[in-house]
Protein backbone atom coordinates (compact mmCIF):
# COMPACT_ATOMS: atom_id res chain seq x y z
CA UNK A 1 0.00 0.00 0.00
CA UNK A 2 1.24 3.24 -0.86
CA UNK A 3 0.04 5.78 1.43
CA UNK A 4 -0.93 9.11 -0.72
CA UNK A 5 -2.47 11.02 1.68
CA UNK A 6 -3.15 11.09 5.96
CA UNK A 7 -4.53 14.45 7.79
CA UNK A 8 -6.13 14.69 10.65
CA UNK A 9 -9.54 14.75 11.08
CA UNK A 10 -10.62 15.12 14.56
CA UNK A 11 -10.11 14.36 18.65
CA UNK A 12 -12.68 14.01 21.34
CA UNK A 13 -13.04 11.91 23.98
CA UNK A 14 -16.72 10.40 23.59
CA UNK A 15 -17.25 7.95 21.29
CA UNK A 16 -20.38 8.83 20.12
CA UNK A 17 -18.53 12.09 18.75
CA UNK A 18 -16.51 9.88 15.84
CA UNK A 19 -16.35 10.28 11.97
CA UNK A 20 -19.94 8.80 11.05
CA UNK A 21 -18.44 8.12 7.74
CA UNK A 22 -18.72 3.86 7.81
CA UNK A 23 -15.09 3.96 6.85
CA UNK A 24 -13.00 0.67 8.48
CA UNK A 25 -10.69 2.24 11.80
CA UNK A 26 -7.03 0.87 12.19
CA UNK A 27 -6.80 1.81 16.05
CA UNK A 28 -3.22 1.82 17.34
CA UNK A 29 -2.74 1.75 21.50
CA UNK A 30 0.26 0.45 23.62
CA UNK A 31 1.37 1.67 27.17
CA UNK A 32 2.83 4.59 27.33
CA UNK A 33 6.81 5.62 26.15
CA UNK A 34 6.08 2.22 24.17
CA UNK A 35 6.69 4.72 20.67
CA UNK A 36 3.50 4.52 19.49
CA UNK A 37 3.50 8.39 18.22
CA UNK A 38 6.82 7.43 16.48
CA UNK A 39 5.29 4.60 14.79
CA UNK A 40 2.39 6.33 13.49
CA UNK A 41 4.39 8.78 11.78
CA UNK A 42 6.59 5.88 10.14
CA UNK A 43 3.90 4.15 8.71
CA UNK A 44 2.11 7.37 7.31
CA UNK A 45 5.33 8.86 6.33
CA UNK A 46 4.58 12.09 7.85
CA UNK A 47 7.21 12.87 10.75
CA UNK A 48 4.46 15.81 12.32
CA UNK A 49 1.06 13.67 11.85
CA UNK A 50 1.04 12.33 15.54
CA UNK A 51 2.55 14.19 18.02
CA UNK A 52 5.67 12.88 19.73
CA UNK A 53 6.74 13.72 23.20
CA UNK A 54 9.61 13.54 25.57
CA UNK A 55 6.57 12.69 28.69
CA UNK A 56 4.84 9.62 28.35
CA UNK A 57 1.40 9.01 28.33
CA UNK A 58 0.48 12.56 26.50
CA UNK A 59 -2.63 11.01 24.29
CA UNK A 60 -5.68 11.53 26.23
CA UNK A 61 -8.03 11.63 23.84
CA UNK A 62 -9.18 9.45 20.81
CA UNK A 63 -7.26 10.84 17.45
CA UNK A 64 -8.83 9.97 13.79
CA UNK A 65 -6.68 10.43 10.91
CA UNK A 66 -8.02 10.31 7.25
CA UNK A 67 -5.52 7.97 5.41
CA UNK A 68 -5.61 7.94 1.34
CA UNK A 69 -9.50 9.64 2.01
CA UNK A 70 -10.52 5.75 2.42
CA UNK A 71 -9.58 4.58 6.04
CA UNK A 72 -9.09 5.99 9.17
CA UNK A 73 -6.13 5.55 11.65
CA UNK A 74 -6.87 5.85 15.48
CA UNK A 75 -4.43 6.87 18.11
CA UNK A 76 -5.79 5.64 21.21
CA UNK A 77 -4.53 7.02 24.70
CA UNK A 78 -2.94 4.51 25.95
CA UNK A 79 -3.35 1.17 28.75
CA UNK A 80 -0.50 2.39 31.32
CA UNK A 81 -0.27 5.23 33.38
CA UNK A 82 2.35 7.17 34.69
CA UNK A 83 1.35 9.86 36.88
CA UNK A 84 -2.14 9.82 36.76
CA UNK A 85 -4.61 10.22 39.26
CA UNK A 86 -7.17 7.48 39.88
CA UNK A 87 -9.51 9.67 38.41
CA UNK A 88 -7.70 10.28 35.64
CA UNK A 89 -6.74 6.56 34.75
CA UNK A 90 -10.75 5.77 35.66
CA UNK A 91 -11.01 8.54 32.85
CA UNK A 92 -8.66 6.88 30.33
CA UNK A 93 -10.28 3.34 30.97
CA UNK A 94 -13.50 4.51 30.02
CA UNK A 95 -12.21 6.51 26.58
CA UNK A 96 -10.52 3.17 25.24
CA UNK A 97 -13.28 0.68 26.72
CA UNK A 98 -16.20 2.74 25.21
CA UNK A 99 -14.50 2.41 22.11
CA UNK A 100 -13.37 -0.99 21.89
CA UNK A 101 -16.75 -1.90 23.22
CA UNK A 102 -18.97 0.53 20.75
CA UNK A 103 -17.05 1.46 17.83
CA UNK A 104 -18.59 -0.40 15.02
CA UNK A 105 -16.27 0.86 12.63
CA UNK A 106 -13.25 -0.76 14.67
CA UNK A 107 -12.14 -2.91 12.31
CA UNK A 108 -8.40 -4.38 14.39
CA UNK A 109 -7.00 -2.62 17.11
CA UNK A 110 -2.57 -2.84 17.24
CA UNK A 111 -1.56 -3.47 20.77
CA UNK A 112 1.72 -2.02 20.60
CA UNK A 113 4.79 -3.88 22.37
CA UNK A 114 8.67 -2.66 23.56
CA UNK A 115 10.08 -5.49 22.26
CA UNK A 116 13.13 -4.92 24.43
CA UNK A 117 11.49 -6.16 27.84
CA UNK A 118 10.22 -9.59 28.66
CA UNK A 119 6.68 -9.92 29.28
CA UNK A 120 4.86 -7.47 31.13
CA UNK A 121 1.69 -8.65 32.74
CA UNK A 122 -0.05 -5.35 31.77
CA UNK A 123 0.16 -6.43 28.19
CA UNK A 124 -0.55 -10.00 28.52
CA UNK A 125 -3.53 -8.61 30.98
CA UNK A 126 -4.99 -6.02 28.60
CA UNK A 127 -4.53 -8.71 25.70
CA UNK A 128 -6.67 -11.45 27.39
CA UNK A 129 -9.42 -8.95 27.91
CA UNK A 130 -9.57 -8.18 24.52
CA UNK A 131 -9.99 -11.98 23.93
CA UNK A 132 -12.43 -12.18 26.29
CA UNK A 133 -14.43 -9.11 24.50
CA UNK A 134 -13.65 -10.23 21.10
CA UNK A 135 -11.79 -7.19 19.79
CA UNK A 136 -9.54 -8.23 16.99
CA UNK A 137 -5.87 -7.54 17.50
CA UNK A 138 -2.70 -7.91 15.92
CA UNK A 139 0.39 -7.27 17.97
CA UNK A 140 2.72 -4.65 16.93
CA UNK A 141 6.53 -5.51 18.77
CA UNK A 142 7.87 -2.02 18.85
CA UNK A 143 12.14 -0.25 19.11
CA UNK A 144 13.17 -3.44 17.10
CA UNK A 145 16.22 -1.27 16.78
CA UNK A 146 17.10 -1.28 20.08
CA UNK A 147 18.68 -4.40 20.30
CA UNK A 148 20.13 -6.94 19.06
CA UNK A 149 17.90 -9.20 16.74
CA UNK A 150 18.51 -12.13 19.33
CA UNK A 151 17.23 -10.24 22.03
CA UNK A 152 14.29 -8.98 20.09
CA UNK A 153 13.25 -12.55 18.87
CA UNK A 154 14.37 -13.58 22.53
CA UNK A 155 11.47 -11.34 23.64
CA UNK A 156 8.77 -11.86 20.97
CA UNK A 157 8.98 -15.52 21.15
CA UNK A 158 8.43 -15.20 25.02
CA UNK A 159 5.39 -13.17 24.57
CA UNK A 160 4.36 -15.89 22.17
CA UNK A 161 4.69 -18.75 24.76
CA UNK A 162 3.07 -17.25 27.44
CA UNK A 163 -0.03 -16.34 24.69
CA UNK A 164 0.28 -19.86 23.33
CA UNK A 165 -0.40 -21.16 27.38
CA UNK A 166 -4.21 -19.43 26.91
CA UNK A 167 -5.05 -18.97 23.14
CA UNK A 168 -5.68 -21.67 20.54
CA UNK A 169 -4.44 -19.09 17.85
CA UNK A 170 -2.14 -16.47 17.98
CA UNK A 171 -2.98 -12.81 16.99
CA UNK A 172 -1.00 -12.03 13.75
CA UNK A 173 2.38 -9.70 14.96
CA UNK A 174 4.91 -7.65 13.57
CA UNK A 175 8.34 -6.90 14.56
CA UNK A 176 8.99 -3.08 13.96
CA UNK A 177 11.17 -0.03 14.08
CA UNK A 178 10.35 3.56 13.82
CA UNK A 179 14.07 4.21 13.06
CA UNK A 180 14.78 2.14 10.32
CA UNK A 181 10.78 1.43 8.72
CA UNK A 182 11.18 -2.04 9.47
CA UNK A 183 7.85 -3.17 9.24
CA UNK A 184 6.18 -0.69 7.49
CA UNK A 185 5.49 -2.69 3.94
CA UNK A 186 4.09 -5.83 6.04
CA UNK A 187 1.91 -3.36 8.70
CA UNK A 188 0.24 -1.52 5.45
CA UNK A 189 0.09 -4.86 3.20
CA UNK A 190 -1.75 -6.44 6.07
CA UNK A 191 -4.38 -3.35 6.57
CA UNK A 192 -4.55 -3.11 2.53
CA UNK A 193 -5.82 -6.91 2.82
CA UNK A 194 -8.38 -6.13 5.64
CA UNK A 195 -9.91 -3.47 3.43
CA UNK A 196 -9.60 -5.42 0.22
CA UNK A 197 -11.51 -7.94 2.10
CA UNK A 198 -14.03 -5.84 3.16
CA UNK A 199 -14.85 -4.47 -0.01
CA UNK A 200 -15.67 -7.63 -1.38
CA UNK A 201 -17.82 -8.55 1.44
Amino acid sequence: MKITSAEFVISNSDVNKCPQTGLPEYAFIGRSNVGKSSLINMLTNNKKLAMTSSTPGKTLLINHFLINKQWYLVDLPGYGYANRSKKGVADIQSVIGSYLEQRMEMTCLFVLIDSRHEPQKIDMNFMTWLGENQVPFAIVFTKADKQSKLRTHANVNAYLEQLREHWEELPPYFITSALNGDGREELLAYIDAINTDLKKK
